[in-house]
């Protein structure tokens, strides 16, 4: 159940083991942040680093405010909360952080989506908070020909599934 590499890098498909190196997770946000604001003409900022490694510091959803927390407690002095959801937003616009909206919270992308057929599903745990992205091009297609079919053109799709992970469904007995 331990991460699995596929294609570019990790791709999280699996909820992580207890314990699982989370290293080899951190490393490839950072070099794939690099690289894509790199591309476009971007600066990782140490902001947007600090913010990415916040959230990327764990495979659970986190919140703006807990960012923000996070930093002041590492840092000894608060930011503005308008210079984080600055940073989130330019993390999401890149394609690094992906926001979860039921919960208005936000999750490191460990996977680089390379096309419009590449979609992923979010399977968030609503006990530990932990998302696992899953491929869901399928589905998304489905939608895109019902929205079609309705003459709606779809901005944005993220799937986002509440279930309970297989860890803390075991703990729950």
């Amino acid at each position: 159940m331990a991460l699995q590499a596929k294609g570019q890098g990790r791709s999280q498909e699996r909820f992580p083991e207890p314990g699982h190196d989370h290293g080899p997770c951190l490393a490839h946000c950072v070099a794939r942040a690099e690289a894509a604001f790199e591309a476009r003409g971007l600066s990782l900022t140490p902001l947007r680093r600090q913010v990415l490694l916040e959230i990327a510091s764990t495979h659970a959803a986190i919140g703006a405010y807990e960012v923000l927390e996070r930093l002041a407690g590492k840092h000894g002095r608060r930011l503005a909360p308008i210079s984080v959801y600055r940073a989130l937003d330019s993390l999401v616009d890149v394609g690094l952080v992906h926001r979860l909206e039921s919960r208005n919270a936000f999750f490191a992308c460990h996977r680089q989506h390379v096309s419009h057929d590449d979609q992923r599903a979010a399977l968030v745990c609503k006990h530990c908070a932990t998302v696992v992205e899953v491929p869901a091009g399928d589905v998304v297609a489905g939608l895109w020909k019902l929205a079609g079919k309705a003459g709606f053109l779809p901005g944005r799709i993220m799937i986002e599934v509440t279930g309970t992970c297989e860890r803390c469904r075991g703990e729950a007995q």
